[in-house]
């Protein structure tokens, strides 16, 4: 599969109670033509990783009406796509109005990858947002039969961009990616949110080498030393 078809699958998708930001316009939030903006950062982003040797696929669950429902992209938020496409050596700009917005989980996401120089891309096991019913600015958890239609799409993205590991942040990604997953090395660490942060900032630091020190200035993100 070519990044081309990748990115016209993932805009075919149209699955109900979830928001689709590479076909989906947000008429509260987003600028005309965002589906367009979002669907050209990703498919530069998955032309420039197929240049190169991927150190690993960081996978997630899904994304987040705060992250990736504005972005496209997943565990990042306005705040990081700007340092997200600099990763890739290609242009971005956000698909949104007004401020950025941040997300908690993409801020811890990117103090670790700020300190990485290896070639790492961003995916999730659900590559749409599944918001609650009736409230499209909610985030819940994919279901099986949207799990069954991520996982498709994750095999043909491991296929294409042929990652040396894979790292699962958090047991719902580690649980896909152990049903899916032929040669690669899996590696799971803790999801940042619901307390886990302190957890997932030293597994990850271990990984790649990194010191981890805590400070009360810095407490929600650590402070990270190579």
């Amino acid at each position: 599969m070519t990044p081309e078809e990748f990115t016209a699958s993932l805009a075919a998708l149209q699955l109900e109670n979830t928001f689709n930001p590479y076909a989906d316009r947000c008429l509260v939030h987003d600028i005309p033509g965002a589906p367009r903006t979002r669907r050209g950062i990703l498919l530069a982003m998955l032309k420039a990783a197929g240049e190169v040797e991927i150190d690993a696929l960081w996978i997630g669950r899904d994304l987040g009406y705060r992250g990736g429902r504005r972005t496209g992209l997943a565990l990042t938020d306005d705040v990081h796509i700007a340092a997200h496409a600099a990763r890739w050596s290609i242009p971005a700009r956000r698909a949104t109005l007004g401020e950025a917005i941040g997300e908690r989980t993409a801020a811890v996401i990117w103090a670790v990858l700020s300190q990485i120089r290896s070639h790492i891309f961003l995916w999730n096991v659900f590559p749409l947002h599944p918001h609650e019913i009736g409230d499209p600015f909610s985030n819940r958890s994919h279901n099986s039969d949207e799990r069954r239609i991520g996982e498709a799409l994750l095999m043909q993205l491991i296929q294409m961009l042929r990652p040396r590991r894979l790292i699962c942040i958090g047991n719902d990604a580690a649980l896909a990616v152990r049903r899916m997953a032929r040669t690669e090395e899996i590696i799971q660490v803790r999801h940042p949110s619901y307390g886990g942060q302190t957890e997932f900032l030293s597994q990850v630091c271990k990984v790649y080498g990194l010191r981890v020190t805590h400070s009360r200035e810095n407490s929600a993100q650590g402070r990270l030393l190579a």
